[in-house]
């Protein structure tokens, strides 16, 4: 049976998954794993590192395009689609670090630009410039607890021994208490 614009047929798609598996746990990093998403039908260019665990498209591997000497973190997730085909480019020398997160919504392109770097455990939804560092927010302090969440009889009585903070104690984006002076 013929595949029709954006269908698939079962087999086609019965073995796209059972590559992603492959992929995701097989060694070869920066040959095995490419070339299996490769066959795939995801655009991946030369010298790319793919780390273990990545899931990269699974309805849509075409949708997925990366540029040359692209590393893809530990356990980062790379989704074309949200309701619907979008399609997502990394270009050329970005690095994307571990369990990052990066999704283009239905009819959307999202591009991560060349040279760009996506800290470990952010979430991309948007384009990311060329050369850009983006990263998720720091943790914040923002409770004290009186009751241990690994000794609490239920989380209920872990959050009502929850004891919020007056003044949260940020830090400026340079990792320096505001409150402090050098």
């Amino acid at each position: 049976m013929p595949e029709v614009e954006g269908k698939k047929s079962l087999a086609r798609r019965g073995l796209n998954r059972i590559l992603h598996l492959m992929a995701r746990v097989l060694p070869g990093a920066r040959s095995l794993r490419p070339f299996l998403h490769r066959m795939r039908g995801a655009r991946i260019g030369r010298g790319v590192f793919i780390g273990d665990d990545v899931y990269l498209e699974n309805e849509y591997p075409e949708r997925v395009e990366i540029g040359d000497n692209v590393e893809l973190g530990l356990r980062s997730v790379i989704l074309a689609h949200l309701r619907g085909p979008g399609r997502v480019v990394i270009k050329h020398d970005a690095w994307i670090g571990a369990c990052a997160v990066i999704t283009a919504p239905s009819g959307r392109l999202l591009t991560i630009g060349e040279g760009a770097v996506i800290g470990a455990c952010t979430v991309v939804t948007a384009d990311v410039p060329d050369r850009a560092f983006v990263r998720p927010p720091s943790p914040e302090h923002v409770a004290n607890v009186s009751v241990p969440l690994t000794s609490a009889p239920s989380y209920f009585q872990f959050v009502r021994g929850l004891r919020p903070l007056r003044h949260s104690p940020r830090k400026a984006d340079n990792g320096i208490s505001p409150d402090k002076t050098a």
